[in-house]
């Protein structure tokens, strides 16, 4: 069996866009995003998405990490989505809504010469309930909460933007070995399973340096998600106010991201690598 797909990529976070809108899957999406997402034998992501057909929006969205789970939401790769849509004339808007695990989000596109350059998403509002997270926490909130970790200290503030975050402001993020140190979090008592991890370091009250292990998916250059977690905790901690725009430097790109009452938004850039067909 042939699939066709595109490469896409939003600040660096990659995956492999297979275009369901017609009909349904008729593969086995989680060995298939295995798979593909392989960057030696298979195409190289990390992980795929699917792009079908929605009752209560332009379309619908599903993400499925390089170990074949699937995630509630990404918002690198839901920028992707939105300039597949346009740019080949599917669904010809500047405002559209896409359906996701996590809900319904807004986007508005920024078009350049016919084509979607960047994106603007409402990505909800942040979560601080321990209970919409993996979390054996006492408190309701964890906020900036003293853990160890591989016998060092860490304070965690955790946040659900749809997904679980677990969010670490420190010292020296360019030289941290990040898939060694992600996965060690994991074993701290407080969490009941895999969250994604954001190492963040403040250059200003405007701007961070992010790197990210995401569960499912080791280090990533971005993570949209993850960024608007950051700037909640940063809001949440006081180091920021609603209403500024904070850069977020990650290892892939830059995002702008602005935590408003009505939600986060994030703006950042969707990018076609190349398209092609795979046999499965």
């Amino acid at each position: 069996m042939k699939i066709e797909f595109k490469k896409m990529h939003g600040c660096g976070n990659d995956y492999i866009y297979i275009d369901c809108m017609e009909k349904e899957p008729e593969f086995k999406i989680e060995e298939v995003a295995i798979k593909l997402s392989n960057r030696h034998f298979g195409v190289g992501g990390d992980g795929i998405v699917l792009i079908c057909r929605s009752n209560k929006a332009d379309a619908t969205m599903r993400m499925f990490n390089a170990d074949g789970t699937e995630g509630k939401m990404c918002g690198n790769a839901i920028r992707c989505v939105a300039k597949y849509l346009y740019d080949n004339n599917i669904v010809k808007k500047e405002h559209m809504e896409i359906e996701t695990l996590s809900g319904i989000k807004e986007l508005e596109l920024e078009v350049e010469n016919g084509l979607v350059k960047e994106v603007r998403v409402n990505m909800g509002i942040p979560d601080f309930k321990k209970s919409s997270m993996p979390l054996n926490a006492k408190e309701e909130e964890v906020i900036l909460k003293e853990i160890e970790v591989d016998s060092k200290k860490y304070k965690i503030t955790c946040v659900s933007m749809g997904n679980p975050h677990c969010v670490v402001f420190l010292e020296g993020v360019k030289s941290l070995d990040v898939n060694a140190l992600g996965p060690k979090f994991y074993e701290n008592e407080i969490f009941k399973d895999e969250v994604n991890v954001e190492f963040v370091e403040k250059v200003s009250r405007n701007e961070v340096n992010m790197r990210v292990h995401e569960r499912g998916s080791k280090e990533t250059l971005a993570c949209g998600t993850g960024a608007c977690a950051v700037i909640a905790a940063m809001v949440k901690n006081n180091f920021c106010s609603k209403g500024e725009e904070v850069l977020v430097n990650l290892l892939g790109g830059k995002l702008r991201i602005c935590y408003m009452d009505d939600g986060i938004y994030m703006k950042g850039p969707a990018v076609e690598v190349f398209s092609g067909e795979v046999e499965i």
